[in-house]
């Protein structure tokens, strides 16, 4: 049956081009997909037009889509390039992320369809999300786990939890129950797997720039950044026991002065940043940026909750539009070039798609204010932060779909003295 379709499709067959890192499907899959997401929940918005029927309604069909959508197509094709590198192994074959990326295609299918198909349409896309986290859990279980201190172990309980966040969802969703709390779950292990993911992707593009500023000073650079595990762990923490406190007990005094402390714990963790005039360069402030909306997200929550106010759903989307678009973003444009060969000082365009997520974000939240044009603030917000992946497809897109052009290993980082720059390996098989 395969070879029929790869007759038909040549897209399909794993010589393509698409198929020589992990990051090609996946990151087309998740910039086109948040393009396609948030243009349909506009278009419901602005112009009612309908959506796919699914248990939840609408509300849940949007965060399903950005979570188990959007945010597991990039996840997937970040850790699934990064783990061989961190563990020192070979990369995982062409044939299992080919098999990843049709359960997230099947998992779309399914999900939509279900208010038509009912329960055998749903369970099929339950199946097909718990393969794909559970795909991700099986192949990089072994290798995280031979390392005798286990650095990297944060990844494997962060897709657990996510794992059981779907499972959750779709057991809620089929015995008639309130699936909407296991997506608020959902983006609580999302926000920890950003933190730990980010402190990897920090300590090499920081101090990249650190040393790039103060490159003429005599001695080099005086100060070097350190992402302690200290206050990591503590915010990881924080923001544990506030996503729990939601689940159990949803809108909650006490799940108020958690998120508080969750802020507090981000706003702790940005003191490692402070680290002179190196932090306003490019990527090290656009990395900080993400910690300022997270920050920012369960403060706003928490005082609506705390307070009795109406504008939560302004701080929740400071974390999703914003904390969780931003770092995606930037996942995408710093894993994606490096891995297709492609240096980051070349995308002149990358400040704007920024700009435009935070500006979405931003605009988004102040939705949750009556006083303000909510229709006007709604279409904008969708506009800019779709504009954003449009721009990174736009540029993007073309080079997942042609062969790399520096004669470098198929999924290796650009060589040069880039942060995410390391020796070649063996290309991945052709299956397995």
């Amino acid at each position: 049956m395969m070879a029929g379709l790869e007759r038909a499709l040549p897209i399909l067959r794993l010589g393509h081009p698409l198929w020589i890192c992990s990051v090609r499907p996946f990151f087309l899959f998740a910039s086109l997909g948040a393009i396609v997401f948030i243009g349909l929940w506009a278009a419901f918005l602005l112009f009612d037009l309908p959506l796919p029927a699914v248990p939840g309604g609408h509300n849940a069909w949007h965060a399903h889509e950005l979570i188990f959508g959007m945010a597991i197509a990039a996840i997937a094709g970040f850790t699934l390039t990064v783990i061989p590198e961190f563990t020192s192994s070979e990369l995982f074959s062409r044939a299992a992320w080919r098999r990843l990326a049709g359960l997230w295609l099947l998992g779309r299918l399914g999900f939509w369809s279900s208010g038509m198909l009912g329960a055998p349409a749903l369970a099929v896309a339950g199946l097909a999300h718990l393969g794909f986290i559970g795909g991700l859990l099986f192949l990089f279980a072994p290798r995280i786990w031979r390392d005798p201190e286990r650095l990297h172990a944060a990844f494997l309980w962060t897709l657990g939890a996510l794992f059981l966040c779907c499972a959750g969802f779709y057991a809620a969703a089929l015995l008639g129950g309130n699936p909407i709390r296991w997506l608020h779950a959902a983006l609580g292990a999302l926000m920890i797997l950003i933190v730990v993911a980010l402190s990897r992707i920090s300590m090499r593009v920081v101090n990249a720039a650190i040393r790039e500023h103060y490159k003429d000073r005599p001695g080099g650079a005086p100060v070097e950044y350190r992402a302690r595990p200290p206050r990591r762990n503590l915010l990881i923490f924080c923001i544990a026991l506030y996503t729990l406190a939601e689940l159990a007990a949803p809108g909650s005094r006490l799940s108020g002065w958690l998120a508080l402390a969750a802020s507090a714990a981000v706003l702790n963790l940005m003191n490692d940043w402070h680290f002179g005039p190196a932090l306003f360069r490019r990527m090290p402030f656009i990395l900080y940026c993400v910690y300022v909306l997270m920050g920012a997200g369960y403060g706003v929550m928490g005082l609506a909750l705390v307070l009795g106010q109406g504008f939560f759903t302004a701080g929740l989307h400071l974390l999703t539009a914003g904390a969780m678009g931003l770092a995606i973003f930037n996942v995408l444009c710093i894993a994606g070039r490096q891995h297709c060969g492609l240096t980051l000082s070349s995308a002149g365009w990358m400040p704007w798609g920024v700009a435009l997520v935070i500006l979405g974000a931003l605009l988004r939240s102040a939705t949750a204010f009556p006083a303000l044009p909510a229709s006007w603030l709604y279409g904008l917000a969708a506009l800019s932060w779709a504009a954003a992946f449009l721009v990174y497809a736009w540029h993007m897109v073309p080079v997942f779909l042609r062969p790399r052009a520096d004669g470098a290993a198929d999924c290796d980082g650009v060589q040069s003295n880039s942060p995410f720059a390391k020796p070649s390996r063996p290309k991945p098989a052709a299956n397995g």
